[in-house]
């Protein structure tokens, strides 16, 4: 429920600022709003008022929201209103650029909150991030797949596309979405690189990545009714070795524990930098020992409130492409991204289980992003289909006739609903069975 809680907060939050964009602009021309609403609000709203010509409100499905403006077709599909002789005060009498730009006024509120949320972000908590040289500490751990086109555990990273990197989470991110998807790594001192093709993207996106860093299995904290506390493990204890076969690393000490679920299990391990200590315990049923590991340490980038400013508009420009880069994927039918594509219930899982302000301004800023991006489609119904329209119009010289608009917004909406169903549906193949 927590999830849920903070997923209808950030909504509520880049909804309200969204539509305020539409709002603001129709204001600026003179144009009269006869609703604003958070959430939609079919049959009835759980809450409404009007002030001066527009009624506020509050529905009851968390889709997103609207503001109806006089005189122009959306979602309300109000022939009756078209039908009427245009007046002054109406959407449709306003000149092409004032359209466009009330029609815009959204998606550059949406991108100037992110903007001002990564400002604050950066000013308050810094930026964080695990820097390549940390991972290079221990390697890289390779599952199957990456194992597959040639990688090895202990590979240390070279370079992504002959570029080198310090941040991790860039290496992961150039890899997906930049041509060629080239990494080199480092083996015994000699480089070595591997071509990562659409296919192997495809499997990436459905399994996990196929590699990740190597993290050393050393004890940092024990609770007092773990079996390794009975057992006698202290903090910083590093285990090297189960029933005598050698392990070095959280990644292949997991499994050893997973087979010896309910058993009794030998363990050696280093104590103090330097002395061995051999214990044994039997291990529960969910083959955990119940104890918390060292993770791989975070680097900070910390800013003043005036360096953070334009560090906060780079970082908004670099998650504007990154997201590009995302859709260009999803819409690259080898990669089969498109399978990835999810509804509210995977956004849902992106928050934490616990509060974490860190962590919920920073997807709320993504996701003023993504709805930023998203609008822009050139789909009719969304921002992006209007804005094509009246393009069109500034460049031909003609706007498109009502009944054709009408049309266009009838398609448009039933291209959104399958889009929503569709994600429902991967979300519930993905997630459910």
């Amino acid at each position: 429920m927590l999830r849920v809680a903070q997923l209808l907060l950030s909504l509520a939050i880049l909804v309200i600022f969204h539509e305020f964009g539409h709002f603001l602009f129709a204001k600026i021309f003179k144009t009269r709003v006869e609703k604003f609403y958070l959430f939609f609000n079919p049959w009835f709203s759980l809450f409404k008022f009007k002030k001066g010509e527009t009624q506020y409100g509050i529905g009851w499905l968390p889709l997103g929201g609207y503001v109806k403006i006089a005189g122009m077709i959306d979602e309300s599909m109000d022939k009756e209103q078209m039908k009427q002789p245009p007046q002054p005060w109406e959407f449709r009498s306003k000149p092409a650029w004032q359209r466009l730009l009330i029609m815009l006024g959204g998606v550059m509120v949406n991108v100037i909150l992110a903007f001002i949320i990564y400002i604050a972000i950066l000013f308050v908590w810094g930026e964080k991030y695990i820097s390549v040289d940390e991972v290079n500490k221990h390697g890289i751990f390779v599952d199957s797949l990456g194992r597959e086109i040639g990688l090895r555990d202990g590979d240390l990273i070279v370079s992504v596309n002959d570029e080198v990197l310090t941040d991790y989470d860039d290496v992961i991110k150039n890899l997906l979405l930049n041509n060629p998807h080239k990494l080199t790594v480092n083996r015994q001192g000699k480089d070595t690189s591997v071509i990562i093709t659409n296919e192997i993207i495809s499997g990436i996106i459905k399994n996990g990545f196929i590699f990740e860093p190597r993290i050393p299995f050393i004890i940092e904290e024990i609770p007092d009714t773990s079996v390794a506390k009975n057992a006698g493990m202290l903090p910083y204890d590093k285990i090297i070795a189960i029933n005598n076969e050698p392990v070095s690393y959280f990644q292949e000490i997991k499994p050893k524990l997973d087979e010896n679920k309910s058993k009794k299990i030998d363990l050696t391990i280093i104590r103090e930098q330097s002395d061995t200590v051999y214990l044994s315990l039997i291990l529960p049923e969910t083959g955990k020992l119940g104890v918390i590991v060292q993770t791989i340490k975070l680097d900070t980038t910390n800013y003043s409130f005036f360096a953070a400013i334009p560090a906060g508009l780079s970082k908004t420009v670099e998650e504007v492409g990154l997201y590009l880069k995302q859709l260009k994927l999803v819409f690259t039918p080898k990669t089969k991204a498109y399978k990835s594509v999810g509804s509210f219930i995977s956004i849902t899982k992106l928050f934490p289980k616990k509060w974490n302000w860190e962590i919920f301004w920073s997807l709320t800023a993504l996701l003023s992003v993504m709805l930023a991006v998203l609008n822009l489609l050139p789909i009719p119904a969304l921002d992006g289909g209007h804005v094509m329209f009246t393009l069109y119009e500034m460049i031909v010289g003609k706007k498109p006739s009502d009944k054709f608009l009408e049309k266009a917004q009838l398609v448009g909406m039933v291209i959104l609903l399958a889009l929503i169903v569709y994600a429902l549906g991967n979300d519930f193949i993905n997630h459910i069975f």
